[in-house]
């Protein structure tokens, strides 16, 4: 049982919500055999189009040695595809392959059903004012 001090806390409700829906997207991906960076660099390339490791680094907020990590689990399952750009041959771009969006678009479908499950105990109406007010938060919060 959460100690009253704490349950009266937006940041500790916020942090403990947030790290077991980390546990529920994570244990729901690794299912999937995928991770969390491959659906964020995935949809990053769908939403954005094409781009450098550095870019999608940004994009994402995921540290550059990650990227080419997760880059490269993705490119061994043909997911995505590199090529030299054409403006700087040292650069790569990155494109999603058919393969890469076909798994973007099952992910896409598997996380509709972790938020299902996060939510569970809210109604429809409830779900939109949380999403909504949460968006407000976080939208002061950014730089």
């Amino acid at each position: 049982m959460t100690p009253p001090r704490l349950a009266a806390l937006p940041s500790w409700l916020l942090t403990q919500t947030a790290a077991h829906a980390h546990r529920l997207v994570a244990d729901t991906f690794a299912a999937q055999g995928s991770r969390g960076y491959h659906y964020r660099l995935l949809a990053a390339l769908a939403d954005g189009g094409p781009a450098s490791q550095a870019v999608l680094g940004r994009r994402t907020g995921i540290d550059r040695s990650d990227v080419v990590a997760a880059l490269n689990e993705l490119a061994d399952q043909a997911l995505i595809e590199r090529s030299p750009d054409p403006d700087d041959r040292r650069r790569n771009t990155v494109t999603i392959t058919g393969a890469g969006t076909a798994r973007l678009d099952h992910l896409d479908e598997v996380l509709t059903g972790v938020q299902d499950q996060l939510l569970a105990p809210l109604s429809p109406d409830e779900r939109a004012t949380l999403i909504r007010l949460l968006t407000r938060v976080l939208d002061q919060a950014a730089p």
